[in-house]
């Protein structure tokens, strides 16, 4: 007769990573979004195509080159990042809310998932869905306006960067929030004035020195700044300074995550 093996108190029989469970939260958060794809893929897709054409016709004529490209080519990538950004954020910051609301959040807190196994899942899957938008904008827009890729290694780095970033702060708001009005609150009046002040539609060199420091202070500049980089080869800032900024704050902010899964603050009340 077999006998099942037991296991010391705190000692998971998975080992000391639960990869299927974190692969599992991953694919669910994957899934939810690719099951709507027309509201999750699409519409970022035709918002970004309006952005591009609505600009330069407006502005791209009479704007002339900036960093040595056309205007259109300068704005690309800051679209590109900006809707891979705002995507990542809602993904994880609007499942958590509303798995709290219709009270079906214990599902991903019964299962044996430690804080940062529950971090990561939600944030991969969330960070998966921007990396998905960034690259169908890229693979639909960039061949129309005559855009290659100059450094792929660093665009690349500063995808995955600013998917993480905004997919982890996206956790953090999810959690706190009680409500879709808090998740607003922080979309509309942090998220995305960050992300129009970041240099999306101008170069940073047009500005007052104040306030060119100023924007130095945003996060968001150095994704779009990177990412710009990586398409046309031209920044405002040393990339190298970027990647290590925005890594530093991917980490405090899978802390910030991790220890509000680990307190179940605002969860398991």
């Amino acid at each position: 007769m077999d006998i099942q093996k037991t296991y010391p108190m705190g000692v998971r029989k998975f080992g000391r990573v639960n990869w299927i469970g974190v692969y599992t939260l991953t694919a669910r958060e994957v899934t939810r979004f690719t099951s709507v794809w027309t509201q999750t893929v699409l519409a970022p897709l035709i918002t970004a195509a309006l952005f591009l054409a609505v600009f330069d016709l407006a502005i791209g004529v009479r704007r002339g080159e900036v960093m040595g490209v056309a205007y259109i080519a300068f704005l690309a990538p800051g679209i590109m990042m900006m809707q891979l950004m705002q995507n990542a954020f809602t993904n994880s910051a609007s499942f958590i809310v509303s798995s709290k609301i219709q009270g079906n959040i214990i599902d991903t807190l019964m299962p044996p998932l430690s804080p940062l196994e529950t971090t990561v899942g939600y944030a991969t899957g969330a960070a998966i869905r921007g990396v998905t938008v960034g690259g169908i904008i890229m693979i639909m827009t960039f061949p129309f306006i005559g855009l290659g890729i100059a450094h792929p290694l660093w665009l690349a780095v500063f995808v995955l960067l600013g998917s993480y970033l905004m997919a982890l702060v996206g956790v953090a708001t999810g959690v706190v929030a009680d409500r879709f009005d808090h998740m607003h609150v922080v979309s509309n009046f942090i998220v995305l004035p960050l992300t129009f002040l970041s240099g999306t539609f101008y170069s940073i060199d047009i500005l007052p020195p104040w306030l060119n420091a100023i924007s130095h202070l945003n996060p968001i500049f150095y994704v779009i700044d990177g990412a710009r980089y990586g398409v046309i080869g031209q920044s405002d800032a040393n990339p190298v300074t970027g990647a290590l900024i925005v890594l530093t704050l991917v980490v405090a902010l899978s802390l910030l995550c991790f220890g509000l899964f680990r307190t179940g603050f605002r969860l398991k009340s």
